[in-house]
Order: C-alpha cells, then structure tokens, then sequence
C-alpha cells in the first residue's frame, strides 16, 4: 500500500518456501483479496449508517480509527522487520515469531491501558463516544497487533494465500457482525462493538496457530525467544516506522478532530468519503507493496523499475479517479440522505488521492535502496503542515477543512518524494507519468 502499510520484501515475486508468481499474478491476487475486504467493508459501513445513522457511524469510525492508530503506533517498524529478516533467513523465524508473540502482549497491553486512562482522564479527545465502548474497542488492540505481525510473517514465507484469506476473513467478520447484530437481531451499537472485538481476538489466535504450524511444517524450529534478534529488528524497523506512522496519521487522525470539535456525525459524513478515498488507493497501494522486492532484487539505482510501474500506475489511477466523480454522487443514494455532505468532501479528496497514489508507487524505489533519511523527514514535515492547519481550521470549518488540508497534504508528500526522486536519479517528471507503448508489456514479465 501507501507508506501507511509495512512495505514487503524481497520473497514476494520468489519466496523461499513459494514457487515464484509473476508480478502481474500476486497483482491480481492481492488485489482480488483487497476489493472483496474492501467491499465487505463498506457494506458494513452502508448498515451501520442506514441502521444507526451518522452519529452510529461517527462513533465506529472513531473507535477504528483510535484502535488503528494504537495499533501502528505499537508496533515499533517489527512488522517490516520481519518479512526482512525472515525471508532473507528462513532459520529465523521461530525466534522472530516468539519476539513477535511477546512484543505484541505486552506493547498491546501498555496501549490498551493508555487508552483507558486517556478515555477517562480527557473524554473530550473522543467527543461523544461513551468510554465503555472505547474500553471494549481498546482490548482489541493487543490482538491486533499480534494479527499485524504475523501476517508479514506470511509474506516473508511466500505465503500470499494464507495472507489473503486471513486478512479477507478479518474483513468478513465484521461484515456478519453488522448483519446480525443490527439487521437480524436489531441490537445496538453495544453489541456491535462487542462483538467485532471478540472477532478480533479469533482471528489473532487462529493467525497464531497457523503461523505455529507453517513453522513446525517448514523449519521445525523452536518457538523460543532472542533478545539480540529483537534489538536487529527493532534497529530495522524504526527507520520505516517514521513513515508508517506519519501516514496513517495523515490519512485517517483527522477523523479524530473532526469528532471532537464537531461530533459524531459531522464525523460520520467524513468518514463515508475517507472510506472511499481509500478504496481508491487500493491499486497503488497493492502496485505498491509488491514493488518494493522487484526494485530491491534488481538493484536498479536509477529508477527505470520504478518508473515503468509509475507510467502504468498514473494512467489506470487517471480512470479510477475520473470514474470516481460521478460515482460521488451516489453516496446518499447508498447511505442515505443524511450523508449527502460526503459527496463534496470525497470530491475535494480526489485530486488529493490520486497524487498519493502515485507516491505509494515512487517511494517504493527509495525504500528498497536503503530509506535515505530524507524521506522520513519528508513526512514528518507533511504531519507537522497537516497536523497545525487540522488544529487551526478543522473547529471553524469542520469536515470541510479536513478534507481540503488531506488533499494539501497529499499533494506536499508527492512533490517532496517525486522531485527527491528526480533530484536523485537525473530522470525528468514525464518519464515518471507519461506511459510508453513497451510499459504494459514490461510490467507483466
């Protein structure tokens, strides 16, 4: 995906214990398992805001987005550290996987705690949302964590299949969960909750028994713990949880302000256009996160990989984003009525999107020779523009202000990265966008 979603790494297109793929073949894979979990996402989403209306819908989405958060800022880089490690290291990933058990019980612990307090200390940070569903929401995020690590332990052992029929599952449950509870038996939002963390924690155990069995299967090694491994793996993974952590903090924080300034409903009609904004980077997202080995195996420093992806990429993310402008306007079709606003913020987010998607593919280049330094310090400076002009507008203008400082914000990270990228390997911008008969033909091989 976006920098947002631990970057892969080199065992993808020629796994250790996978016959290889062809890039296009994990493409369309990995992109098949994304839009069934994105479209089982936001039928949930239509059922809560038709059953539970804007502000049911603002309160779930705040609690994701909490979790979510949580989640990305607990887990230190070790997801990226252990599709590195392990798939150039097969013997490592009884240890890594050990490391990655405890780590995640006991960070996730840590966070759910500092949730809790903060829940109770300042409930103004959650708006309306009533504690006890922030309490219920945060026993998840341990799970979650533990769910994050090993399904980058899948990637590194080539075991694509498994990743997206977990993460599809993950998907689903909710999905169910809406239908159930709302539909059919015509509880709450309570139990909603309630019942979406205990799928949370099913999910994580039975990733846990898998990734205990493909272990047992493969290496036979041990489930035993190293200290360390855990500090090369945390020396790893912080370089990259810079920008893992500023992404998502630009992509999804601003929900959070939008709650509390405004409510949650205001939050709920911001939360239908992000949704969707995200199904609209799946594509680059999934180009993307199967790049980055491709452009690691080939060494390739002067970004001819990389661009050959980017020209395809501009082109099909051109129709997604011009399709996506009438599409807009079927939102209170599908949601209803009180949704209405969520067509004028997905219309500002757009032009926005569509340069990060962008991005997501460029980067990709940096990240697999090495992440100068610079490309963090890229996105701390997009938190720090975003995050101020959120703080300033976002109570005076509300949901609209979000969206056009996201669009900003996406616009800053893409011209920072891309004229990096430029600056770097001598390549001019319409080698980077404009698309060359040889390109489709060269990206399938």
């Amino acid at each position: 995906m976006i920098e947002s979603q631990p970057p892969v790494t080199t065992a993808l297109d020629n796994p250790p214990t996978a016959p290889p793929r062809r890039f296009s073949t994990n493409v369309a894979l990995t992109l098949a398992s994304r839009l069934l979990m994105l479209a089982t996402g936001l039928g949930a989403s239509i059922i809560v805001a038709r059953w539970l209306g804007p502000d049911g819908l603002g309160i779930l989405s705040v609690l994701n987005v909490t979790v979510a958060l949580a989640v990305q800022l607990g887990c230190a880089g070790l997801p990226s550290a252990n599709t590195y490690f392990i798939s150039k290291n097969p013997k490592l990933i009884g240890s890594a996987w050990t490391n990655s058990l405890i780590f995640g019980v006991v960070a996730g612990t840590v966070l759910v705690v500092v949730v809790m307090i903060l829940a109770r200390l300042a409930p103004g940070v959650f708006g309306g949302v009533p504690m006890n569903l922030v309490i219920i929401a945060a026993i998840s995020i341990p799970f979650q964590l533990i769910t994050l690590l090993g399904l980058n332990v899948f990637i590194a052992m080539g075991r694509i299949d498994r990743l997206n029929v977990m993460e599809s599952v993950a998907q689903l449950l909710p999905f169910f969960n809406a239908i159930g509870i709302l539909v059919l038996v015509k509880r709450g939002l309570d139990e909603l909750v309630t019942a979406n963390t205990i799928a949370a924690m099913l999910i994580s155990v039975a990733i846990g028994v898998m990734v205990g069995q493909v272990i047992r299967r493969t290496s036979g090694n041990a489930l035993r713990g190293d200290t360390q491994l855990f500090k090369d793996f945390l020396r790893y993974g912080a370089k990259f949880h810079v920008a893992v952590l500023a992404g998502i903090v630009i992509l999804r924080a601003d929900l959070l302000l939008v709650n509390q300034s405004r409510g949650p409903r205001e939050a709920g009609v911001y939360a239908v256009a992000t949704q969707i904004s995200s199904l609209l980077l799946l594509l680059p997202a999934v180009i993307g996160t199967l790049l980055f080995p491709r452009v690691t195996s080939a060494m390739d420093q002067s970004g001819q990989t990389t661009m050959r992806t980017s020209r395809v990429t501009a082109l099909v993310m051109m129709f997604i984003c011009v399709a996506a402008v009438p599409a807009a306007f079927l939102l209170p079709y599908l949601y209803g009525g009180e949704f209405a606003g969520s067509t004028w913020l997905l219309l500002i987010l757009i032009p926005g999107v569509y340069l990060l998607g962008l991005e997501a593919v460029i980067v990709q280049h940096f990240n697999a020779t090495g992440l100068p330094k610079t490309i963090p310090a890229f996105w701390i400076a997009t938190v720090v523009f975003n995050v101020t002009l959120n703080v300033l507008f976002i109570p005076v203008h509300g949901a609209i202000a979000a969206a056009v400082i996201s669009s900003l914000s996406y616009a800053l990270i893409f011209c920072l990265v891309t004229g990096y990228f430029l600056m770097k390997t001598g390549n001019r911008l319409s080698q980077v966008l404009l698309i060359r008969p040889a390109d489709v033909k060269s990206i399938r091989s």
